[in-house]
């Protein structure tokens, strides 16, 4: 924080079914006056929200078995089959495998939702299916689609009904209401396109654009409620001694899926080096990092995960310092747990 990696964070640990740290530090913004932030703060998600919202959801789809995940996408959207799309999985989809472009820059040109939507399902191939991972919203944006196609539910509203409300994450939202936009830590100084400091409003401009409810980006919630949901998949499924998701489906989606690429299903593993997750997590642990500042790491070896939220976009994304932040406090979390000595 002295450094200005980011002005405020929540880092929350777990380990062996307990949260053994849970702390809060630094204020909304550089300023010392301003408010002081609170383990309760909400963080916006970013990217995070793909795997808190989105393939948490599709887990519950695929147990229900309402999709396969070798169906195609036509299946469900048959608009999406334009331009050589038609052979495109959901596990594509999940696998960052499409050969879809990674963005596309929607804002500032006029659109509705519904042309965003026409201009990702029409878009052409920047690759072959499968033949490489590029990371990409728009697959992740069209899998939220066919979970609200195959659910009969807007995704913000399944992911209530279905995740938050049954695993108690009451401060977990797409669109928080004005009433807890003021618990929203602020994000970016936007002086190109919406022309205000960011808070409690999604900082990524195409789920904006999307009405703030999108499959890649949207999500505002706190490390603790984080919490709740990466216990249940560290428990095998479970929650409150219910199997919320099956077995299976958990260790299916938080594996790697080939030696081609670190990518699970929705989830991203560990790479060999230069991970966020540092040097002493597991090969085998999950996780997943949202461009505002967030992050999720799991190490199902060491039944332990690390919660990590904060706003480093705030005032600008330029700072990019918290790329160095992060495995050192992964580092120094296993260190401490493990009294490894510090070399």
């Amino acid at each position: 924080i002295e450094d200005e990696t980011f002005p405020g964070t929540a880092v929350l640990v777990w380990k062996d079914g307990n949260t053994v740290y849970e702390k809060a530090f630094g204020n909304y913004t550089y300023d010392p006056q301003s408010e002081k932030v609170y383990p309760h703060t909400l963080y916006d998600l970013a990217s995070v929200t793909k795997v808190v919202a989105t393939t948490t959801a599709a887990m519950i789809c695929y147990d229900r078995k309402w999709f396969s995940l070798d169906d195609k996408v036509i299946k469900y959207l048959p608009e999406f089959g334009f331009n050589g799309k038609e052979n495109i999985t959901l596990k594509n989809l999940l696998l960052h495998n499409t050969g879809l472009p990674a963005w596309k820059k929607f804002y500032g040109r006029n659109l509705k939702s519904d042309d965003v939507i026409k201009e990702i399902y029409s878009s052409e191939l920047e690759y072959k299916t499968g033949a490489k991972t590029v990371y990409s919203d728009l697959g992740i944006i069209t899998l939220g689609k066919i979970i609200e196609k195959v659910s009969g539910k807007r995704l913000d509203i399944f992911c209530k009904d279905e995740i938050f409300t049954p695993l108690d994450m009451n401060a977990t939202f797409f669109n928080p209401k004005d009433s807890i936009k003021k618990l929203c830590a602020p994000t970016e100084t936007d002086n190109y396109w919406r022309m205000k400091t960011l808070q409690g409003e999604v900082h990524d401009e195409t789920s904006a654009m999307l009405g703030g409810v999108a499959g890649h980006a949207g999500l505002f919630s706190t490390a603790e409620d984080i919490g709740k949901l990466i216990s249940v998949l560290m428990n095998k499924g479970k929650y409150n001694n219910e199997q919320f998701i099956k077995q299976s489906t958990v260790e299916l989606f938080i594996k790697r899926y080939s030696e081609e690429s670190t990518r699970a299903l929705g989830w991203d593993t560990k790479s060999d080096s230069g991970s966020s997750a540092g040097i002493y997590f597991s090969k085998n642990s999950f996780g997943h990092t949202g461009y505002t500042g967030t992050s999720i790491w799991a190490d199902p070896e060491r039944n332990l995960f690390v919660v990590f939220l904060t706003n480093r976009v705030y005032p600008t994304r330029e700072n990019t310092k918290i790329q160095k932040v992060r495995p050192q406090l992964h580092n120094a979390v296993i260190k401490s747990i493990e009294k490894i000595d510090a070399k």
